[in-house]
């Protein structure tokens, strides 16, 4: 599973015995990152604001960056905020609902994807959950539960916890074909796996991008298509969201028509420099080339765990089913064997029942081996 010739080379440097598969919880940093925090904070010493019109050409790199990532078709399309959860309460509270209008989405849905929308229930909005992971179709067990009251379907590219990948295109033919708006939490899919808002059909998607993306906790992405932009009234208002930002002495304005009207406020520039390093690793190896790393060492690990007695995948093995995340069970108590793992220097996590794995493109087979080893140590000691 070689990496593309140079790609990588001594940007992941993790302390000796430690086994990074936790890139679906919060990634280590690439040497890149650090570099440009560390020579940011320095500037900042030592010249204050001088150079902030260069600081502000890396956000709108950033925002070009963001736009190839997702390939959306405008850099003006792209919100920079704080989090997933923010970009979905933009969505959930912005939106003229009426009673009796419902919303779809999993069962399996991370709390950030169910709560903003359970919170709507006071407004007469009611939640349906779809049982998609006791169904051998998915997509169509989210479809049972849409009727002429559903306004929108809000599910996750890839559920945190099984890992199961939804066909993201059928669910956005089926919503654009009735008239319903579709919001896909992106978390587990960006900076993994190739993602495209266009094929999609996506009228917002959002993701942080401390997970796959590799950058620093508090900034992410909100896409947003234009005509579905406008559906959503504001709900935050400072400097920064107005047509002509900049422009202090004006008393009259107006939000801007880019996504940047869901940016009330001062960049998070540190933030912006950190995630800038960040996406120029994966955009420097390509997309294609990170997709299929990723699913190499993903499928790898599902043939060497579904190899071990004892050991049952959680996570669908079939193409197209899955992406970062390889989730198991064992006949050992989860929470023993996440000691086990974690006292062995395996970063993973305890989901669904069992254990997650979360494997990156750049994480070395060794790695893999180690980990994999681990688990069957301590399946053999009962």
């Amino acid at each position: 599973m070689p990496l593309p010739e140079n790609a990588c080379e001594g940007e992941f440097a993790l302390s000796d015995g430690l086994i990074h598969l936790n890139h679906a919880g919060v990634s280590p940093w690439p040497r890149r990152t650090a570099e440009a925090v560390k020579a940011f904070a320095e500037e900042n010493v030592a010249c204050g604001s001088l150079h902030y019109d260069r600081w502000l050409r890396v956000e709108h790199e950033l925002r070009e960056q963001l736009r190839v990532l997702l390939n959306a078709p405008s850099a003006g399309d792209i919100a920079l905020v704080k989090n997933t959860s923010e970009a979905l309460s933009f969505v959930a509270a912005g939106l003229e609902w009426r009673s009796g209008d419902n919303i779809v989405t999993a069962d399996e849905e991370f709390p950030s994807n169910r709560i903003v929308w359970e919170a709507l229930a006071d407004r007469g909005v009611e939640l349906r959950e779809a049982a998609i992971g006791r169904s051998a179709d998915p997509e169509a067990a989210l479809f049972s539960g849409v009727d002429s009251r559903t306004r929108l379907i809000a599910v996750s590219s890839v559920q945190f916890g099984s890992g199961l990948r939804m066909d993201l295109r059928r669910i956005g033919e089926f919503c654009r074909d009735r008239g319903i708006l579709f919001c896909v939490d992106a978390i587990q899919s960006i900076g993994a796996v190739r993602f495209d808002v266009r094929d999609s059909g996506a009228d917002f998607a959002m993701a942080d991008g401390h997970k796959w993306m590799l950058g620093p906790e508090g900034l992410g992405v909100f896409y947003s298509r234009p005509e579905a932009r406008e559906m959503l009234r504001l709900t935050e208002y400072g400097w920064h969201m107005v047509e002509r930002v900049g422009v202090f002495d004006e008393r009259q304005w107006v939000p801007a028509s880019s996504a940047r009207r869901f940016e009330c406020g001062s960049p998070n520039m540190i933030g912006i420099h950190a995630l800038h390093a960040s996406l120029s690793l994966l955009l420097d190896v390509g997309m294609d080339h990170v997709e299929r790393l990723l699913l190499e060492r993903t499928a790898w690990l599902q043939d060497r765990l579904n190899s071990l007695v004892g050991v049952e995948l959680v996570t669908p093995t079939l193409p197209g089913r899955f992406a970062g995340i390889v989730t198991f069970r064992t006949r050992t108590d989860p929470a023993r064997l996440y000691q086990s793992l974690s006292e062995g220097g395996v970063l993973c996590a305890p989901r669904s029942g069992g254990i997650r794995f979360s494997p990156h493109f750049h994480t070395p087979p060794a790695h893999l081996e180690g980990a994999v080893d681990l688990v069957s140590r301590c399946l053999s000691q009962g």
